[in-house]
């Protein structure tokens, strides 16, 4: 019996894999975009990977999809919010906004993943072997010798601020997951995402008081049509839910 349970474990791993290759770029393209972007830019691109999720759960099960019109008009006020974004940001960073790109269609394929892929692992579960996996291929990014060193512009394995870095990251989301899951097992969906959802406007409208904050009217309208956007999302849940 314990053999079966580790077979099926190990199994259930192995599968969970392209989920862990996908947290890896989730998190080291959302640190690079992030460290270049004020952190009320970076909410808003990062909203867009609700729609990444979006379509590729409408393909691939287009037969039992239904499209509520509240959710269509969350969507498409969360991708204007981010395609407009980079027009009107005062100081355009290229690179950041690449980084952010990768960074939302990561997460968004992440979700469509965790969402529709029946794993027999838990949250924990799935997070440790996130941890795990991208230990591994960031310390072989990061050695001096390897070849994505250069490319990606990995600090060096025997840095330690990169260790530090590393260390603070993974306590922080660990704790993290943890508020998350208590969250989710003591309120409802609907709650969780109006908490999710307040937690991201309190960032933003603290972050101005920690960091320098460039912005103008124009982006700021952007931010506030992809805050709406997520709002509509979170009462569109809400009414499928209910419906």
């Amino acid at each position: 019996m314990s053999f079966i349970t580790s077979f099926c474990c190990r199994s259930s791993a192995v599968s969970w894999l392209p989920a862990s290759l996908l947290f890896v770029g989730n998190i080291y393209a959302g640190s690079r975009a992030l460290s270049r972007l004020d952190i009320p830019f970076f909410f808003t691109l990062q909203n867009s990977s609700h729609v990444v999720t979006y379509f590729i759960t409408t393909a691939l099960h287009r037969e039992k999809h239904k499209t509520h019109q509240l959710k269509t008009i969350s969507m498409g006020l969360m991708l204007l919010s981010a395609v407009n974004l980079p027009l009107w940001d005062p100081q355009v960073d290229r690179s950041a906004y690449l980084w952010a790109v990768c960074h939302l269609l990561c997460a968004g394929a992440y979700k469509a993943f965790e969402f529709h892929k029946s794993s027999n692992l838990s949250d924990c579960e799935q997070y440790c072997i996130n941890c795990l996996f991208s230990v591994l291929v960031l310390a072989l990014a990061a050695h001096p010798t390897g070849d994505l060193t250069g490319a990606l512009e990995f600090p060096s394995l025997y840095s330690g601020v990169f260790h530090c870095g590393c260390g603070a990251s993974a306590l922080l989301g660990f704790l993290l997951l943890l508020v998350t899951v208590k969250l989710k097992r003591g309120l409802s969906s609907e709650h969780v995402g109006i908490w999710i959802f307040i937690s991201k406007v309190t960032a933003m409208s603290l972050s101005p008081l920690v960091f320098t904050v460039n912005i103008n009217t124009s982006s700021f309208v952007c931010v506030l049509m992809g805050l709406v956007g997520e709002a509509l999302l979170v009462f569109s849940d809400r009414d499928s839910q209910l419906g």
